[in-house]
């Protein structure tokens, strides 16, 4: 699941707010555009998706090159 901070980062990802907590009332929009809750919350699906793109993405090179994802890392640390 997409955690507040990537949230954030993909909704202004230049910064321009506080925010104290972890959810919509604790955001302070202080140098940036303002964002809905309701943006907000539907921020959390679409940065899920992105991220399960990724994974898979991932598992379909890995496999691909028909290695594991321990033997990847072998490779590059």
């Amino acid at each position: 699941m997409a955690t507040n901070l990537e949230v954030m980062c993909y909704l202004r990802g230049d910064g321009g707010y506080v925010q104290t907590g972890d959810d919509y009332k604790g955001i302070d929009f202080t140098e940036c555009e303002p964002f809905t809750q309701k943006d907000y919350e539907a921020a959390f699906s679409l940065v899920d998706k992105a991220n399960n793109n990724v994974i898979a993405a991932k598992a379909a090179l890995l496999a691909r090159l028909g290695i594991t994802a321990d033997e990847a890392k072998l490779l590059i640390g």
